[in-house]
């Protein structure tokens, strides 16, 4: 047993080895740069699939691969590696670290969970709308991340102060004097009794070891530690609580291009495969994917509090006038956090103001219904870029002072609102990795001629109905993207997909907008996504417990992304329609 235990430990190893062997048969037996091409990206797709090597080491692989087979030249591999893509990622992590760096994510998310109330639903409801929006400008990691341990502060002040509230009430029935509530976070204010539980980012929670002066004859379960809890209705909402910062995570990327990383890729592989075409920017795809976004998140919301805190939704409108023990609780954590972040400072005011002023560049650099700032240089047409926008207002972060002086400070020294080392912190310089192997993947299989014969082999699936295409399409994706990360799964399905949607003669975009959604959706396990391996470590949740939950939401997003595309995607992208920038089908129908 011993020896097996130690054997499965190398398993990567064998995986990296067996692979191109059992493989190798396939270029040596069909001696064609389309049989070479097809070698090469089973290796690939078995790697990032397995992650057998680090997604960023196996994609260089084709820079290895593609000259030896004398497919693409060392130096044109090279140049697919950095795209217009590294640009305006660059852009959005300044952007990213600013924020995260002077605490502006904090005092968004907090302020918009004061604005719903603090009724668990509406809680949930605030948390998840919070973390929706940052997502739209951040990765759903760093929003997660960031968002969980305000959740988790709250989380243990509300097993705190349910325990102590019905301690209060025992004693109440027993005649003990009643020593009120205590909430207090401050450590020096804090009995001994008491343990301070840190959760990250400066949140503490005061967790009770012993009920406060309770007479011997009262019987309260007081929650001493993460995981046990006073009744299951506090455990069921632990649940809720932190499952809607993982969806809501996720779901909220899902609005803009830069909102996750498998939206980026799809704009950019997609401008590769069809270069005439100018028919996504951040305008359109923000348009068409914010009710997308709307109508998933509300969904989700809806399901999660059917699951973990009942289906009694009639209380969510119902004012009452007395508040309980634990909204009070809800409310003065809330409070209390938002307070002690003080009032605004100049290192947010700048950041917010390049924020909002980089999502206005982008929105009207080309909208489509209107001449964008773009049209002032008809001669320079198509220069410009998003990645243009983000990399000017970007590389603000390094030029704006962090502190403006004063005439009362004797300090000259000069510090820009974000530095190179903390800027580098915040790239995912393995993203950057992995979309380059796409690209020369993708160039590989164009160049090779393997996309085409991918495509002559599809044909048959021009006898199906298009929606039924779209909907196997959506489901496998979904499915692999459970196992394998994101912006593999986009990267592998991207050139594939294309010569399809080709090969049955319908518009490419009628098929990759709803796969390039679709891949987002990896709710059921921990593994799947970042953001759900965040919340599983807190300790509230059991893999069942989101397995149950994620696949209602697996179920509604696919719903609402068929739902999009039939209806309001159509006339967007005018997808009825084979465009005159796709490659002409010799197939006559659909």
């Amino acid at each position: 047993m011993g020896f097996l235990t130690k054997l499965w430990a190398f398993h990567k190893v064998f995986i990296i080895i067996l692979t191109p062997l059992l493989l190798l048969p396939l270029p040596l037996l069909i001696k064609t740069k389309v049989a070479e091409c097809a070698f090469t990206m089973f290796v690939i797709a078995i790697y990032w699939l397995t992650e057998a090597m680090p997604l960023a080491v196996t994609s260089l692989i084709p820079a290895l691969f593609f000259p030896l087979f004398g497919i693409l030249k060392s130096s044109e591999v090279a140049s697919a590696y950095f795209k217009d893509f590294h640009l305006l990622l660059i852009g959005v992590i300044c952007l990213a670290t600013s924020i995260e760096k002077w605490n502006l994510h904090k005092r968004i998310a907090l302020k918009l969970v004061i604005l719903v109330g603090v009724n668990p639903g509406w809680l949930m409801l605030g948390f998840m709308v919070s973390s929706a929006f940052l997502s739209m400008w951040l990765s759903n990691t760093t929003t997660a991340a960031m968002v969980m341990p305000i959740v988790e502060a709250v989380i243990q002040q509300i097993l705190n102060a349910e325990a102590e509230a019905h301690a209060m009430q025992m004693r109440r029935m027993s005649g003990t004097t009643n020593r009120g509530l205590q909430l207090d976070e401050d450590d020096e204010n804090v009995d001994n009794n008491n343990e301070i539980i840190s959760n990250g980012a400066g949140l503490k929670a005061v967790v009770c070891k012993e009920p406060m002066n309770a007479p011997p004859q009262t019987d309260v379960e007081i929650p001493t530690t993460r995981g046990k809890y006073r009744s299951h209705k506090d455990h069921m909402m632990c649940k809720g609580l932190s499952l809607c910062i993982a969806y809501a995570s996720t779901i909220g990327g899902l609005t803009t291009i830069t909102g996750t990383s498998t939206n980026l890729i799809f704009a950019e592989q997609f401008n590769h495969f069809y270069p005439e075409c100018q028919c996504i920017n951040f305008g359109n795809w923000f348009i068409f994917c914010f009710p997308i976004t709307l109508l998933i998140l509300v969904l989700s919301w809806f399901w999660l509090h059917w699951v973990f805190l009942g289906s009694d939704f009639k209380a969510l409108f119902h004012c009452k006038k007395e508040k309980s023990e634990r909204e009070k609780a809800f409310a003065k954590i809330i409070a209390d956090e938002y307070k002690n972040l003080g009032p605004l400072s100049y290192q947010e005011i700048v950041t917010l103001i390049i924020f909002i002023l980089m999502a206005l560049l982008w929105f009207t650099r080309d909208p489509g219904f209107i001449p964008g700032w773009s049209s002032l240089f008809p001669q320079y047409k198509g220069y410009a870029t998003d990645a243009t926008a983000a990399l000017i207002l970007g590389l603000l972060f390094f030029i704006i002072p962090a502190n403006m002086p004063t005439k009362h400070s004797s300090d000259i020294s000069y510090s820009t609102l974000i530095t190179w080392k903390e800027f580098q912190s915040c790239m995912p310089w393995e993203i950057c990795l992995l979309v380059g192997g796409g690209f020369a993947l993708a160039e590989g299989t164009k160049v090779s001629g393997l996309s085409m014969w991918v495509g002559n082999q599809l044909t048959p699936l021009a006898s199906l109905p298009v929606l039924a295409t779209i909907v196997l399409s959506c489901l496998i994706v979904t499915t692999v993207t459970e196992v394998a990360s994101n912006p593999a799964t986009i990267t592998i399905f991207l050139p594939i997909l294309s010569p399809l949607a080709e090969a049955i003669n319908i518009n490419p975009l009628y098929i990759l907008i709803p796969t390039t959604l679709s891949t987002s959706f990896a709710f059921l396990l921990p593994v799947a996504n970042p953001p759900n391996a965040i919340v599983f470590a807190y300790g509230h949740l059991k893999v069942m417990d989101m397995v149950k939950a994620g696949l209602g939401v697996n179920i509604i997003g696919i719903l609402v992304v068929i739902l999009a595309i039939t209806t309001w995607g159509d006339p967007m992208f005018n997808l009825s329609q084979y465009p005159a920038w796709a490659p002409s089908s010799n197939i006559t129908g659909s």
